[in-house]
């Protein structure tokens, strides 16, 4: 059934071989998938399409209309199965419609379980007439269409082949988790760096055997790039010939582990896809609980502009930005002692409490907290009653909820819609708690990507509402070992999580990955390289193969990685890259910091030496020929970037930890550095970004160090009498 609106077209296929001028004529059209969900977002997709759960005071589904809108696309098909009356609806009472040079049709069809029984039902609707975007409703983005849409039609030109262009970013994966940050597994990918071509794609969580299996054949080309630190953005430009590629075969399920899997390993059609790599843009698709938070950060510290909390787009509603990456809605009722901390979103029509402290969190509309409230990192959606002295730690709180007071969440808790938790009742980490009991029958992904909540869930009827509400013969269908799982006064079943389940739990939380999680994995990836190298059959976990492969310094490095300082150090340096080259302004970048410094629980000094790491190592990665090109570059650099380095360095303890982290450089990764230390300490000093004082304490804090430790000072000893002597003539003074 096609629900058409805003006055679209119809009309047959276009091959790809018509005339220049046909193309031309044709609007720039887009498929939007919107039901795009897995069972990593269960319990909430039983009750509401995961499209239209809100992000940042917005339903996800009109972040990827507005994106699509501003690129450029005039024709959007949003395809919808399960929940297609709440989708259908939603549209209609929306702004979307009757947009000029913008018209958005719904596609709705119950019987489509797969992406690939989506596409074969939009390809015999003859709606699609030439090359097209093919998205789901749960991706946001900023970026630009146009060079990626010219170089997919230029190679259609060439070669008629070239059936998908897909969209990459570049995202290295945690190298102890072996996850991107979205929470999406490890992808590996042969790329041709001439071409473009995409020659091999395997995402890790479909290799469970550890290792890569190339075909021979790759190996036999020129020139290819094996790529383990890319993201798939999951926007793709497809011909029409795709469309009809899912309907000759029907075993094409799912656009990746089908779809573009079969074309890669096909000899005889001979198709082709290539990639487009975007460096300056945003984009990113939400399919698990870690990747909405992960993204909903990103869209508060404004890496997704113009969409954004306080620019004004269809679906959103006006706030307005405060320091500290603060957004507050109008009509807000906030107490003089209620504390809102940084990178936080307020909506409308909420009121909070005496002595309630709110921080890294979204407050949705019409939300009511009373007192002596903390929340932290969470995602509080609308209409939700949380009552006195309640502790909420990263955590998703669904529309309608009720929380009694003295009631707590620990990390990674999900409270579906209108739950009641009791009082004094804490809700364990990662628990997922609904009025809906938990299915008897589990369903595949694929299964339950495109369901009607009918289509084979086995579930027992939801509550309606509060225990005070039901009447008598909805009380007697409540088990009795159920009745108050969720405390005194409270509604809800906590859903069990199977032994197996539990660590994608903890991996795809809103909740940041515990420390001892990180050091199991640590142990585990250890051990298994150990029997690997000892029996002979693996590359170690890097993938390079040299002489020595196992040594101690692997070991020490190894324990490294389970410090949560190094974990800190190393996102900070991600972060400071991305700026360089997305020449992001010194005050974003602070946003992103700060934000990465409450979740590790930092310091300002372990800022100030991790962003003086990344500004030095940036330095020694510029090219240069001899040690003065090299002190030249740190002066370019460090002036460039010194506002950023000073906002963390407000006393002199931030800058003695400057010093030492210098130190430290100069000793283990950058060595060239060296002999160089005293030269670039004097220009730090003239630039004012660290003082005499600072300078001196350090001196003086290394007199009762070995020997060893005072190679620097004594290297400065000329340098640090000249200041000593300076200052005791201010002091004469």
């Amino acid at each position: 059934m096609v629900a058409k609106k805003g006055g679209s077209k119809g009309g047959g296929m276009v091959g790809a071989d018509d005339a220049e001028e046909e193309l031309a004529r044709t609007p720039l059209q887009a498929i939007v998938l919107a039901d795009s969900f897995t069972t990593k977002f269960r319990p909430i997709t039983l009750e509401r399409p995961k499209v239209l759960l809100p992000l940042v005071n917005a339903p996800m589904i009109d972040y990827t209309l507005a994106w699509l809108e501003s690129a450029g696309v005039e024709e959007v098909f949003v395809f919808c199965s399960a929940h297609s009356k709440q989708v259908v609806d939603y549209l209609d009472n929306s702004n979307w419609f009757g947009q000029p040079n913008f018209s958005v049709t719904t596609i709705e069809s119950h019987n489509a379980i797969s992406a690939g029984d989506a596409l074969r039902s939009i390809y015999e609707q003859h709606v699609i007439r030439g090359d097209f975007i093919l998205v789901s409703g749960d991706t946001v983005s900023n970026m630009s269409l146009s060079q990626a849409l010219k170089e997919h039609k230029e190679r259609r030109r060439k070669d008629s082949n070239a059936v998908m262009t897909m969209v990459i970013k570049q995202s290295k994966p945690s190298p102890i988790t072996r996850q991107s940050r979205l929470g999406t597994e490890e992808l590996f990918m042969v790329i041709d760096p001439e071409t473009k071509q995409l020659l091999y794609y395997e995402d890790r969580g479909d290799n469970l055997k550890g290792y890569l299996s190339l075909d021979k054949a790759l190996l036999t080309d020129t020139s290819i790039s094996l790529q383990n630190d890319k993201q798939d953005c999951y926007i793709d430009i497809c011909s029409p010939e795709v469309l009809s590629l899912f309907t000759d075969n029907f075993d094409y399920q799912h656009l990746r582990r089908d779809f573009v899997k079969g074309l890669l390993v096909d000899d005889i059609m001979g198709y082709k896809i290539y990639t487009h790599e975007i460096h300056s843009s945003y984009a990113a698709r939400i399919d698990n609980y870690r990747s909405y938070d992960t993204i909903s950060k990103d869209i508060i510290q404004r890496w997704t502009y113009p969409l954004v909390p306080d620019v004004q787009f269809f679906g959103n509603s006006a706030t307005k930005l405060e320091r500290q990456g603060m957004y507050r809605a109008p009509e807000i009722k906030q107490s003089r002692s209620a504390k809102i901390g940084p990178f936080t979103v307020i909506g409308t029509r909420t009121s909070i409490g005496n002595n309630t402290e709110i921080s890294n969190s979204v407050v949705g509309e019409g939300c009511s907290i009373g007192s002596n409230v903390a929340i932290e990192g969470c995602y509080i959606w609308h209409n939700v009653t949380i009552e006195d002295g309640c502790k909420l730690k990263h955590s998703i709180v669904c529309d309608g909820v009720t929380m009694k007071s003295g009631a707590a969440l620990e990390p990674g808790t999900v409270l579906s819609f209108k739950v009641v938790v009791g009082r004094n009742f804490l809700v364990p980490a990662y628990s997922k708690v609904s009025l809906l009991q938990q299915p008897i029958k589990q369903d595949s992904d694929e299964e339950l990507e495109y369901a009607d909540n009918s289509s084979g869930i086995t579930e027992i009827p939801s509550i309606s509402g509060t225990l005070d509400e039901l009447n008598e013969e909805e009380r007697t269908e409540l088990p009795d070992s159920q009745e108050y799982e969720v405390g005194d006064g409270g509604v809800g079943f906590i859903w069990l999580v199977s032994e197996g389940g539990l660590e994608e739990e903890w991996r795809h939380s809103v909740a940041p990955i515990l420390v001892d999680k990180l050091v199991g994995i640590m142990q585990i990836t250890n051990d298994e390289a150990d029997i690997s190298n000892e029996d002979g059959a693996f590359l170690p976990p890097s993938g390079e193969l040299g002489p020595d492969s196992v040594t101690n310094d692997s070991n020490e490095d190894g324990e490294d990685t389970r410090d949560d300082s190094v974990i800190f150090e190393r996102e900070v340096e991600a972060t400071f890259q991305r700026a360089v080259e997305e020449e992001v302004t010194e005050d974003h970048v602070i946003l992103e910091v700060n934000a990465l410094r409450l979740s590790y629980n930092m310091t300002s000094a372990d800022c100030a030496g991790a962003l003086f790491y990344s500004v030095m190592k940036l330095a020694l990665d510029s090219p240069h020929d001899s040690p003065n090109e090299l002190v030249k570059n740190v002066a370019t650099t460090v002036k460039k970037w010194k506002k950023l380095l000073k906002y963390y360095l407000p006393s002199i303890d931030e800058e003695i930890e400057v010093i030492l982290k210098f130190e430290e450089m100069c000793l283990e990764s950058a060595k060239e550095y060296s002999p160089l230390f005293v030269q670039i300490l004097h220009h730090l000093y003239d630039q004012d970004i660290i003082q005499e004082e600072a300078i001196l304490d350090w001196a003086s804090e290394k007199e009762e160090a070995e020997e060893s430790d005072k190679v620097f000072v004594k290297q400065s000893e000329k340098f640090i009498q000249w200041l000593k002597e300076a200052s005791e003539e201010e002091d004469e003074d």
